[in-house]
């Protein structure tokens, strides 16, 4: 079982809707106990005294426009002890790369990735924080994901 931590900064917007929107596509292929999928921030700014916030609410319409739950998701944080208990950190932009490179240090085993980089486009995902956007965010997420499975199918995950 493949386990995967979704990233991004605050952990209430993009990386729950990957979160979901990847155990949607797992649970419509049949493939849901081929991994396990989480998400967490790189920041503690959603997280106050020890109690994360909920997937912030546009984001939520969204995924529930599409269908999907997240009821009860609520933001954590990424610690540097995570590292060993994933085998890929997919991160939603550049910035959270770095963010999460600062925690672990490094990344000798080559785990951290961006979700983008699954797709031709090799670009972030659209932060609606900044945008408003959710459905470009939606979608480059859906794309990354597709792209993602497909990689996963043909070789060994990089």
């Amino acid at each position: 079982m493949l386990k995967i931590n979704f990233v991004c900064h605050g952990n209430i917007c993009r990386s729950p809707m990957a979160e979901f929107i990847f155990k949607d596509m797992l649970k419509k292929q049949g493939r849901e106990n081929e991994f396990s999928v989480c998400s967490m921030a790189t920041s503690s700014e959603e997280i106050f005294m020890g109690v994360g916030n909920p997937v912030y609410p546009p984001a939520k319409k969204i995924l529930n426009e599409h269908g999907i739950s997240c009821d009860g998701k609520r933001a954590t944080q990424v610690k540097k002890s995570d590292y060993e208990n994933y085998d890929l950190f997919i991160c939603m932009d550049s910035n959270n790369i770095r963010n999460i490179l600062r925690i672990f240090g490094s990344d000798p085993e080559n785990k951290v990735k961006k979700l983008m980089d699954y797709t031709d486009r090799k670009t972030d995902v659209a932060d609606p924080w900044y945008t408003g956007n959710f459905t470009v965010t939606y979608n480059d997420i859906c794309e990354g994901l597709e792209g993602f499975l497909k990689s996963y199918k043909t070789k060994t995950v990089d």
